[in-house]
């Protein structure tokens, strides 16, 4: 089965709502521009929540066919949870996917494997695709425990789950200590963990579910070292930081193909 590479922009805390139509704007043309063929990957745009309705609004009036979504959601579908955002206002805003997890989400705000599982669970309720993130520590890495903790992480945050609902979400592996660090996972590296994490899903919820899930790599990837970790036959797309503030670099790494 052919998985559709998935090439996601981390945005993380940047970019306000009128730079955010601009870069949208200037990654689609360039992509446009070198003639990108939009089945061949997926290019999506994981903005903050002040910049979403202006590019659900950009998208909609020029019809681009890039992916966007947001980088974190409430467990809470409403009431008194001040400062949260739910599920029911991303999906408003056409909201295609939905970071989970992410390592900063759990060193800063305390996020356990089991409230990401949660997420991921409304974010699947709701009819959008959870991003779902995982990796190890530096200090975990040096102790060769890497696959191990991860496939931890992975039996955590999907106890409960069904093979249909693992089969949609996305899995991001991002290895802490290569993000935003300049340092990266070698492609076997990359190949080690993204390879035992769908081996552990078919484990669990059959070869046919592991087919079918796609696994990102996310680490300091730039256009200079994506090919190499793309060739890698369990890596299905990138999730990218720093490098897709930057349409040009960013349109480079969405068209590693080419």
């Amino acid at each position: 089965m052919a998985r559709t590479p998935i090439m996601a922009g981390n945005w993380k805390m940047n970019i306000n709502h009128l730079e955010a139509t601009h870069l949208v704007q200037k990654l689609v043309w360039t992509l446009d521009d070198a003639g990108f063929n939009y089945t061949d990957a997926e290019a999506v745009v994981l903005a903050p929540f002040t910049d979403l309705r202006p590019i659900q609004s950009l998208c909609e009036s020029e019809g681009f066919r890039i992916s966007f979504g947001a980088q974190d959601v409430s467990v809470h579908d409403e009431g008194a949870y001040t400062g949260e955002i739910s599920t029911s206002m991303l999906s408003k805003l056409d909201c295609t996917y939905i970071v989970v997890g992410h390592s900063e989400r759990r060193e800063y705000h305390g996020e356990t494997n089991e409230l990401i599982g949660a997420k991921a669970k409304k974010v699947l309720d709701a009819g959008m695709i959870p991003i779902v993130c995982c990796g190890e520590a530096l200090d975990i890495r040096k102790e060769g425990k890497q696959v191990e903790y991860v496939v931890g992480q992975i039996d955590a945050m999907f106890n409960g789950f069904t093979a249909e609902e693992v089969a949609k979400l996305v899995i991001a592996y991002e290895p802490i200590w290569a993000i935003g660090t300049g340092e990266v996972a070698t492609p076997a590296d990359a190949q080690e963990v993204c390879g035992a994490i769908r081996a552990r899903i078919a484990e669990t919820f059959g070869a046919n579910t592991a087919e079918k899930v796609r696994i990102q790599y996310g680490g300091s990837v730039k256009s200079s070292n994506v090919k190499d970790i793309m060739a890698q036959p369990d890596v299905d797309g990138a999730l990218v930081g720093g490098a897709s503030l930057k349409a040009e670099e960013f349109a480079k790494i969405v068209m590693f193909n080419n």
